[in-house]
Protein backbone atom coordinates (compact mmCIF):
# COMPACT_ATOMS: atom_id res chain seq x y z
CA UNK A 1 0.00 0.00 0.00
CA UNK A 2 1.34 3.53 -0.50
CA UNK A 3 2.17 5.76 1.80
CA UNK A 4 -0.86 8.00 -0.81
CA UNK A 5 -3.35 5.61 0.03
CA UNK A 6 -2.50 5.09 4.13
CA UNK A 7 -3.29 9.02 4.08
CA UNK A 8 -6.06 8.66 1.90
CA UNK A 9 -7.80 5.88 4.84
CA UNK A 10 -6.09 7.73 7.88
CA UNK A 11 -8.83 8.79 9.99
CA UNK A 12 -9.37 12.74 10.43
CA UNK A 13 -11.11 14.58 13.67
CA UNK A 14 -12.78 17.82 13.39
CA UNK A 15 -14.35 20.61 15.55
CA UNK A 16 -17.41 20.85 15.77
CA UNK A 17 -17.56 24.29 16.95
CA UNK A 18 -15.42 25.68 14.09
CA UNK A 19 -14.12 23.16 11.98
CA UNK A 20 -10.88 22.55 12.64
CA UNK A 21 -9.22 19.19 11.35
CA UNK A 22 -6.45 17.14 13.35
CA UNK A 23 -5.03 13.56 12.25
CA UNK A 24 -5.34 12.18 15.73
CA UNK A 25 -8.15 12.87 18.34
CA UNK A 26 -7.71 15.54 20.66
CA UNK A 27 -9.56 17.05 24.23
CA UNK A 28 -8.86 20.43 23.56
CA UNK A 29 -9.88 22.58 19.65
CA UNK A 30 -6.20 23.81 18.59
CA UNK A 31 -8.19 26.44 16.50
CA UNK A 32 -11.46 27.96 18.95
CA UNK A 33 -10.05 26.05 22.32
CA UNK A 34 -13.50 24.31 23.02
CA UNK A 35 -13.14 21.33 25.29
CA UNK A 36 -14.58 18.05 23.84
CA UNK A 37 -15.78 18.93 20.20
CA UNK A 38 -13.77 16.83 18.74
CA UNK A 39 -14.87 14.19 16.73
CA UNK A 40 -14.38 11.37 14.16
CA UNK A 41 -15.13 12.85 10.55
CA UNK A 42 -13.48 10.08 8.66
CA UNK A 43 -10.97 11.21 5.94
CA UNK A 44 -11.19 14.37 4.09
CA UNK A 45 -12.11 13.66 0.77
CA UNK A 46 -11.98 16.77 -2.09
CA UNK A 47 -15.60 16.26 -3.96
CA UNK A 48 -16.82 18.49 -6.62
CA UNK A 49 -20.47 18.90 -6.84
CA UNK A 50 -22.55 18.93 -10.35
CA UNK A 51 -24.42 21.54 -10.85
CA UNK A 52 -28.50 21.15 -10.55
CA UNK A 53 -31.67 22.02 -12.44
CA UNK A 54 -32.55 25.28 -11.40
CA UNK A 55 -36.13 25.33 -10.36
CA UNK A 56 -36.46 29.43 -9.85
CA UNK A 57 -33.99 30.99 -11.96
CA UNK A 58 -32.47 34.19 -10.43
CA UNK A 59 -34.34 37.40 -10.73
CA UNK A 60 -33.15 40.87 -11.20
CA UNK A 61 -32.65 42.76 -7.62
CA UNK A 62 -35.04 45.78 -8.82
CA UNK A 63 -37.63 42.89 -9.55
CA UNK A 64 -37.68 41.55 -5.70
CA UNK A 65 -40.56 42.00 -3.77
CA UNK A 66 -38.98 43.48 -0.38
CA UNK A 67 -42.77 44.27 1.06
CA UNK A 68 -42.37 39.90 2.14
CA UNK A 69 -39.87 41.21 4.49
CA UNK A 70 -41.17 44.37 6.08
CA UNK A 71 -41.38 44.21 9.76
CA UNK A 72 -44.14 44.06 11.69
CA UNK A 73 -44.50 45.47 15.64
CA UNK A 74 -44.72 42.69 18.49
CA UNK A 75 -47.25 45.28 20.68
CA UNK A 76 -43.93 45.24 22.72
CA UNK A 77 -42.16 48.60 21.87
CA UNK A 78 -38.79 47.89 24.20
CA UNK A 79 -38.63 44.30 21.96
CA UNK A 80 -39.42 45.83 18.64
CA UNK A 81 -37.02 48.92 19.36
CA UNK A 82 -33.96 46.19 19.64
CA UNK A 83 -34.98 43.93 16.78
CA UNK A 84 -34.93 47.53 14.73
CA UNK A 85 -39.02 47.15 14.03
CA UNK A 86 -40.54 44.08 14.86
CA UNK A 87 -40.08 41.31 13.53
CA UNK A 88 -39.51 39.71 10.13
CA UNK A 89 -41.40 36.82 8.16
CA UNK A 90 -38.59 34.25 7.56
CA UNK A 91 -36.58 35.24 10.22
CA UNK A 92 -35.08 33.37 12.65
CA UNK A 93 -33.83 34.81 16.26
CA UNK A 94 -31.89 33.30 18.65
CA UNK A 95 -32.90 34.86 22.61
CA UNK A 96 -30.18 33.79 25.19
CA UNK A 97 -30.19 33.57 28.79
CA UNK A 98 -29.50 32.13 32.04
CA UNK A 99 -32.45 29.84 33.52
CA UNK A 100 -35.03 32.15 35.49
CA UNK A 101 -34.37 35.43 33.72
CA UNK A 102 -37.64 35.21 32.10
CA UNK A 103 -37.09 34.22 28.32
CA UNK A 104 -40.65 32.29 28.62
CA UNK A 105 -42.43 34.69 30.11
CA UNK A 106 -41.46 37.60 27.90
CA UNK A 107 -42.02 35.19 24.64
CA UNK A 108 -45.65 34.05 25.77
CA UNK A 109 -46.20 37.45 25.83
CA UNK A 110 -45.37 38.07 22.39
CA UNK A 111 -46.93 35.14 20.98
CA UNK A 112 -50.58 36.39 22.69
CA UNK A 113 -49.91 39.58 21.20
CA UNK A 114 -49.24 38.52 17.48
CA UNK A 115 -51.99 35.78 18.11
CA UNK A 116 -54.56 38.73 19.14
CA UNK A 117 -53.73 40.38 15.60
CA UNK A 118 -55.12 37.02 13.85
CA UNK A 119 -52.62 35.36 13.17
CA UNK A 120 -51.50 31.82 13.99
CA UNK A 121 -48.60 30.87 16.49
CA UNK A 122 -46.91 27.92 17.52
CA UNK A 123 -45.67 27.18 20.86
CA UNK A 124 -43.18 24.17 21.45
CA UNK A 125 -41.83 23.59 24.40
CA UNK A 126 -40.00 20.91 25.38
CA UNK A 127 -39.07 21.57 29.38
CA UNK A 128 -42.57 22.22 30.44
CA UNK A 129 -45.77 20.67 30.27
CA UNK A 130 -48.41 22.13 28.00
CA UNK A 131 -50.54 22.62 31.36
CA UNK A 132 -47.35 24.40 33.82
CA UNK A 133 -47.36 26.95 30.61
CA UNK A 134 -50.85 27.50 30.55
CA UNK A 135 -51.13 28.46 33.75
CA UNK A 136 -48.25 30.67 33.50
CA UNK A 137 -50.26 32.17 30.35
CA UNK A 138 -53.35 32.79 32.60
CA UNK A 139 -51.57 34.67 35.12
CA UNK A 140 -49.67 36.85 32.42
CA UNK A 141 -52.87 36.96 30.67
CA UNK A 142 -51.15 35.65 27.50
CA UNK A 143 -54.53 33.53 26.63
CA UNK A 144 -55.66 33.90 22.64
CA UNK A 145 -57.02 31.57 20.70
CA UNK A 146 -54.89 31.63 17.26
CA UNK A 147 -52.09 30.61 19.67
CA UNK A 148 -51.67 26.89 19.95
CA UNK A 149 -49.04 24.72 22.22
CA UNK A 150 -47.49 21.40 22.44
CA UNK A 151 -45.03 19.85 24.51
CA UNK A 152 -42.76 18.17 22.22
CA UNK A 153 -39.34 16.78 22.43
CA UNK A 154 -38.90 15.03 19.07
CA UNK A 155 -37.81 16.85 15.77
CA UNK A 156 -39.97 14.68 13.16
CA UNK A 157 -42.99 15.55 15.20
CA UNK A 158 -42.34 19.01 16.02
CA UNK A 159 -41.64 19.24 12.38
CA UNK A 160 -45.39 17.53 11.99
CA UNK A 161 -46.74 19.96 14.15
CA UNK A 162 -45.51 22.98 11.33
CA UNK A 163 -47.31 21.34 8.83
CA UNK A 164 -50.59 20.96 10.63
CA UNK A 165 -50.30 24.34 12.10
CA UNK A 166 -49.11 26.88 9.52
CA UNK A 167 -47.83 29.04 12.08
CA UNK A 168 -46.73 32.62 11.08
CA UNK A 169 -44.57 32.88 14.03
CA UNK A 170 -43.04 29.57 15.72
CA UNK A 171 -41.76 29.48 19.40
CA UNK A 172 -39.08 26.76 20.35
CA UNK A 173 -38.13 26.43 23.71
CA UNK A 174 -35.39 25.41 23.73
CA UNK A 175 -33.58 24.34 20.62
CA UNK A 176 -31.20 22.14 23.52
CA UNK A 177 -34.06 20.29 23.89
CA UNK A 178 -35.11 19.33 20.98
CA UNK A 179 -33.45 15.82 19.31
CA UNK A 180 -33.76 14.47 16.02
CA UNK A 181 -33.80 10.21 15.80
CA UNK A 182 -31.64 10.74 12.66
CA UNK A 183 -28.68 11.80 14.15
CA UNK A 184 -26.37 9.95 17.06
CA UNK A 185 -25.58 12.02 20.32
CA UNK A 186 -28.00 13.13 23.48
CA UNK A 187 -30.28 16.24 23.04
CA UNK A 188 -28.33 19.30 23.79
CA UNK A 189 -25.52 17.76 21.97
CA UNK A 190 -23.56 19.54 19.36
CA UNK A 191 -24.31 16.96 16.73
CA UNK A 192 -28.19 17.39 17.82
CA UNK A 193 -28.10 20.90 17.71
CA UNK A 194 -27.01 21.86 14.44
CA UNK A 195 -29.43 19.37 12.97
CA UNK A 196 -32.30 21.00 15.25
CA UNK A 197 -31.15 24.33 14.25
CA UNK A 198 -30.48 23.30 10.32
CA UNK A 199 -33.86 21.51 9.84
CA UNK A 200 -35.73 24.47 11.84
CA UNK A 201 -34.39 27.30 9.77
CA UNK A 202 -35.00 25.51 6.50
CA UNK A 203 -38.81 25.45 7.54
CA UNK A 204 -38.48 28.90 8.13
CA UNK A 205 -37.06 30.25 5.09
CA UNK A 206 -39.53 27.72 3.15
CA UNK A 207 -42.43 29.09 4.75
CA UNK A 208 -41.20 32.48 5.29
CA UNK A 209 -42.09 32.03 9.05
CA UNK A 210 -40.44 33.93 11.64
CA UNK A 211 -39.21 31.68 14.04
CA UNK A 212 -37.93 32.50 17.75
CA UNK A 213 -35.46 30.10 19.42
CA UNK A 214 -34.61 30.03 23.00
CA UNK A 215 -31.18 28.64 23.77
CA UNK A 216 -28.96 28.45 26.81
CA UNK A 217 -26.20 29.71 28.36
CA UNK A 218 -22.65 29.34 30.21
CA UNK A 219 -21.64 28.93 33.53
CA UNK A 220 -19.48 32.34 31.72
CA UNK A 221 -22.53 33.82 30.42
CA UNK A 222 -22.29 32.63 26.84
CA UNK A 223 -24.78 31.08 24.30
CA UNK A 224 -24.10 27.22 24.67
CA UNK A 225 -24.13 25.06 21.69
CA UNK A 226 -22.03 25.17 18.46
CA UNK A 227 -20.73 28.95 17.49
CA UNK A 228 -21.94 27.75 13.76
CA UNK A 229 -25.57 28.20 15.34
CA UNK A 230 -25.10 31.95 15.66
CA UNK A 231 -23.68 32.21 12.78
CA UNK A 232 -27.18 30.59 10.49
CA UNK A 233 -29.82 32.74 12.72
CA UNK A 234 -30.33 36.29 11.52
CA UNK A 235 -30.83 37.92 14.88
CA UNK A 236 -29.30 36.78 18.48
CA UNK A 237 -30.49 38.09 21.37
CA UNK A 238 -29.08 38.11 24.92
CA UNK A 239 -31.86 38.36 27.88
CA UNK A 240 -29.77 39.81 30.66
CA UNK A 241 -30.85 40.58 34.75
CA UNK A 242 -30.21 39.92 38.22
CA UNK A 243 -32.08 37.06 39.57
CA UNK A 244 -32.59 39.58 42.89
CA UNK A 245 -33.69 42.90 40.54
CA UNK A 246 -36.80 43.52 38.17
CA UNK A 247 -35.05 44.92 35.81
CA UNK A 248 -34.35 42.94 32.61
CA UNK A 249 -32.02 44.20 29.92
CA UNK A 250 -32.37 42.67 26.17
CA UNK A 251 -29.70 43.49 23.78
CA UNK A 252 -28.98 42.44 19.83
CA UNK A 253 -25.56 40.89 19.64
CA UNK A 254 -26.68 40.58 16.14
CA UNK A 255 -28.80 41.79 13.88
CA UNK A 256 -29.31 41.42 10.24
CA UNK A 257 -32.31 43.23 9.66
CA UNK A 258 -31.34 46.35 12.40
CA UNK A 259 -28.56 48.14 14.95
CA UNK A 260 -27.00 46.42 17.16
CA UNK A 261 -25.92 49.05 20.01
CA UNK A 262 -30.13 49.48 20.90
CA UNK A 263 -31.03 48.09 24.69
CA UNK A 264 -34.56 46.72 25.71
CA UNK A 265 -35.85 47.70 29.50
CA UNK A 266 -38.01 45.38 30.34
CA UNK A 267 -39.86 45.12 34.32
CA UNK A 268 -40.84 41.16 35.27
CA UNK A 269 -43.38 41.30 38.03
CA UNK A 270 -45.32 38.28 39.57
CA UNK A 271 -48.09 39.61 36.64
CA UNK A 272 -45.71 39.25 33.65
CA UNK A 273 -43.25 41.44 32.12
CA UNK A 274 -43.69 44.81 30.67
CA UNK A 275 -41.46 47.28 28.73
CA UNK A 276 -40.16 50.07 30.20
CA UNK A 277 -39.83 53.20 28.27
CA UNK A 278 -38.48 55.25 30.90
CA UNK A 279 -36.53 52.77 33.64
CA UNK A 280 -34.20 55.14 35.24
CA UNK A 281 -36.43 55.59 37.80
CA UNK A 282 -35.32 52.74 39.25
CA UNK A 283 -31.70 53.42 39.55
CA UNK A 284 -32.11 55.93 42.01
CA UNK A 285 -32.96 56.59 45.59
CA UNK A 286 -36.22 58.39 46.49
CA UNK A 287 -34.47 60.10 49.41
CA UNK A 288 -35.85 64.18 49.55
CA UNK A 289 -32.99 65.45 50.49
CA UNK A 290 -29.45 64.82 49.55
CA UNK A 291 -27.28 62.70 51.23
CA UNK A 292 -23.69 62.38 51.83
CA UNK A 293 -22.10 59.75 49.61
CA UNK A 294 -24.28 59.46 47.25
CA UNK A 295 -24.00 61.19 43.34
CA UNK A 296 -26.11 60.51 40.26
CA UNK A 297 -24.24 59.93 37.42
CA UNK A 298 -25.79 59.15 33.45
CA UNK A 299 -24.46 55.81 31.38
CA UNK A 300 -25.17 54.56 28.01
CA UNK A 301 -26.69 51.57 27.32
CA UNK A 302 -26.38 51.54 23.49
CA UNK A 303 -27.64 54.11 22.26
CA UNK A 304 -30.12 55.06 25.09
CA UNK A 305 -29.39 57.24 27.62
CA UNK A 306 -30.08 56.13 31.56
CA UNK A 307 -29.49 57.75 35.31
CA UNK A 308 -27.91 55.95 37.81
CA UNK A 309 -27.26 56.54 41.76
CA UNK A 310 -23.56 55.56 42.35
CA UNK A 311 -23.61 55.39 46.49
CA UNK A 312 -20.59 55.12 48.84
CA UNK A 313 -19.75 54.54 52.54
CA UNK A 314 -16.49 54.68 54.29
CA UNK A 315 -16.72 53.28 57.91
CA UNK A 316 -13.24 54.12 59.73
CA UNK A 317 -11.38 50.63 60.90
CA UNK A 318 -8.38 49.54 63.46
CA UNK A 319 -7.73 46.97 60.85
CA UNK A 320 -4.46 46.83 58.84
CA UNK A 321 -6.00 45.80 55.65
CA UNK A 322 -9.32 47.89 55.34
CA UNK A 323 -12.55 46.57 53.80
CA UNK A 324 -12.89 47.07 50.36
CA UNK A 325 -16.63 46.39 48.88
CA UNK A 326 -18.74 46.63 45.97
CA UNK A 327 -21.90 46.18 43.86
CA UNK A 328 -23.10 47.32 40.58
CA UNK A 329 -19.22 48.40 39.95
CA UNK A 330 -16.23 47.11 38.53
CA UNK A 331 -13.91 46.61 42.20
CA UNK A 332 -10.78 47.01 39.81
CA UNK A 333 -12.30 50.84 38.57
CA UNK A 334 -13.32 51.67 42.21
CA UNK A 335 -10.26 50.71 43.67
CA UNK A 336 -8.51 52.85 40.86
CA UNK A 337 -10.68 55.52 41.77
CA UNK A 338 -9.83 55.77 45.66
CA UNK A 339 -6.02 55.46 44.51
CA UNK A 340 -6.51 58.67 42.57
CA UNK A 341 -8.14 60.60 45.22
CA UNK A 342 -5.27 59.30 47.88
CA UNK A 343 -2.65 60.36 45.44
CA UNK A 344 -3.84 63.35 43.23
CA UNK A 345 -6.29 64.82 45.79
CA UNK A 346 -4.55 64.03 48.88
CA UNK A 347 -7.49 62.21 50.42
CA UNK A 348 -6.75 60.30 52.89
CA UNK A 349 -8.61 57.01 52.79
CA UNK A 350 -6.02 54.06 54.09
CA UNK A 351 -7.96 53.70 57.48
CA UNK A 352 -11.78 53.21 55.81
CA UNK A 353 -13.93 50.39 55.23
CA UNK A 354 -14.88 51.67 51.62
CA UNK A 355 -18.49 50.04 50.34
CA UNK A 356 -19.46 51.18 47.14
CA UNK A 357 -22.99 50.07 44.76
CA UNK A 358 -25.36 51.17 42.76
CA UNK A 359 -28.91 51.35 43.23
CA UNK A 360 -31.41 48.96 42.13
CA UNK A 361 -29.50 46.15 41.00
CA UNK A 362 -28.11 47.90 38.12
CA UNK A 363 -24.40 47.38 36.54
CA UNK A 364 -22.60 50.22 35.70
CA UNK A 365 -19.28 48.77 33.48
CA UNK A 366 -19.00 52.07 31.38
CA UNK A 367 -15.88 54.77 31.87
CA UNK A 368 -17.79 57.48 31.95
CA UNK A 369 -19.24 56.53 35.73
CA UNK A 370 -15.36 56.81 37.37
CA UNK A 371 -16.05 60.69 37.87
CA UNK A 372 -19.20 60.04 39.69
CA UNK A 373 -17.39 57.33 41.80
CA UNK A 374 -14.65 59.51 42.67
CA UNK A 375 -17.74 62.03 43.82
CA UNK A 376 -19.60 59.68 45.75
CA UNK A 377 -16.36 58.37 47.91
CA UNK A 378 -15.51 62.07 48.55
CA UNK A 379 -19.10 62.99 49.74
CA UNK A 380 -18.57 59.87 52.17
CA UNK A 381 -15.41 61.07 53.38
CA UNK A 382 -15.81 64.84 54.02
CA UNK A 383 -19.70 63.72 54.75
CA UNK A 384 -21.39 66.77 52.84
CA UNK A 385 -24.02 66.06 50.37
CA UNK A 386 -23.28 66.62 46.77
CA UNK A 387 -25.69 69.51 45.62
CA UNK A 388 -29.29 68.66 44.55
CA UNK A 389 -30.49 68.12 41.20
CA UNK A 390 -26.71 67.83 39.92
CA UNK A 391 -25.34 64.88 37.80
CA UNK A 392 -21.72 64.13 36.98
CA UNK A 393 -19.78 61.73 34.48
CA UNK A 394 -16.78 61.55 32.81
CA UNK A 395 -13.77 58.83 32.72
CA UNK A 396 -11.08 59.48 35.31
CA UNK A 397 -7.58 58.63 34.05
CA UNK A 398 -4.54 57.36 36.54
CA UNK A 399 -2.92 61.20 36.36
CA UNK A 400 -5.95 62.51 38.03
CA UNK A 401 -7.68 63.96 34.98
CA UNK A 402 -11.18 63.82 33.32
CA UNK A 403 -11.52 62.59 30.01
CA UNK A 404 -14.79 63.68 27.50
CA UNK A 405 -16.80 60.79 26.81
CA UNK A 406 -19.16 60.42 24.02
CA UNK A 407 -22.51 61.49 24.05
CA UNK A 408 -22.32 64.37 25.96
CA UNK A 409 -25.22 66.44 24.98
CA UNK A 410 -27.30 63.56 24.50
CA UNK A 411 -27.03 62.48 27.84
CA UNK A 412 -27.35 66.33 29.25
CA UNK A 413 -30.50 66.75 27.47
CA UNK A 414 -31.77 63.03 29.44
CA UNK A 415 -30.99 64.18 32.43
CA UNK A 416 -32.55 67.91 32.10
CA UNK A 417 -35.75 65.74 30.60
CA UNK A 418 -35.60 64.27 34.16
CA UNK A 419 -35.64 67.21 36.48
CA UNK A 420 -32.16 67.55 37.12
CA UNK A 421 -30.42 71.14 36.84
CA UNK A 422 -26.71 71.35 36.71
CA UNK A 423 -23.93 68.82 35.82
CA UNK A 424 -19.95 68.36 36.47
CA UNK A 425 -19.28 67.14 32.90
CA UNK A 426 -15.09 66.47 31.30
CA UNK A 427 -14.01 69.81 29.25
CA UNK A 428 -13.41 69.07 25.61
CA UNK A 429 -12.77 71.02 22.56
CA UNK A 430 -16.05 70.85 21.05
CA UNK A 431 -17.97 71.94 24.48
CA UNK A 432 -20.75 70.31 25.64
CA UNK A 433 -22.99 70.75 23.08
CA UNK A 434 -26.43 72.91 22.75
CA UNK A 435 -27.04 73.24 26.67
CA UNK A 436 -31.43 73.24 27.55
CA UNK A 437 -32.37 76.36 28.75
CA UNK A 438 -31.73 77.05 32.75
CA UNK A 439 -29.66 73.77 32.57
CA UNK A 440 -26.02 74.95 34.30
CA UNK A 441 -22.97 73.24 33.17
CA UNK A 442 -19.54 73.18 34.64
CA UNK A 443 -15.89 71.67 32.62
CA UNK A 444 -14.08 70.16 34.62
CA UNK A 445 -9.96 69.05 33.84
CA UNK A 446 -9.28 66.82 37.06
CA UNK A 447 -10.58 65.13 39.87
CA UNK A 448 -9.49 68.00 42.05
CA UNK A 449 -10.95 70.83 40.56
CA UNK A 450 -14.13 68.85 40.41
CA UNK A 451 -13.70 68.50 44.18
CA UNK A 452 -13.00 72.05 44.73
CA UNK A 453 -15.46 73.29 42.79
CA UNK A 454 -18.33 70.82 44.98
CA UNK A 455 -16.91 70.95 48.27
CA UNK A 456 -14.51 74.77 47.97
CA UNK A 457 -11.10 74.68 48.55
CA UNK A 458 -9.18 72.56 51.13
CA UNK A 459 -11.85 69.62 50.97
CA UNK A 460 -8.68 67.74 49.44
CA UNK A 461 -6.85 68.42 51.78
CA UNK A 462 -5.62 65.06 54.27
CA UNK A 463 -8.04 64.08 56.74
Amino acid sequence: MSSKTARAKAPAYRCAECGWSTVKWVGRCGECQAWGTVEEAGAVVSRTTPAAAVAKPAQRIADVDASTAAFQATGIGELDRVLGGGLVPGAVILLAGEPGVGKSTLLLDVAARVAGLARDVLYITGEESAAQVKLRAERISAVADSLYLTAESDLGIALGQIEKTDPSLLIVDSVQTLSSSAVEGSAGGVTQVREVAASLINAAKTRNMTTILVGHVTKDGSIAGPRLLEHLVDVVCQFEGDRHSRLRLLRAIKNRYGPTDEVGCFDLTEEGIEGLADPSGLFMSTAAEPVSGTCITVTMEGRRPLLAEVQALLAETSNAQPRRATSGLDSSRVAMMMAVLQRRAAMSLHKDDSYVATVGGVKLTEPATDLATALAIASAKSNKPLPKGLIAFGEVGLAGEVRPVPGIGRRIQEAERLGFTHAVVPSSHGGPGQVPKGFRVKEVGTVAEALDLLFGAGTASPS
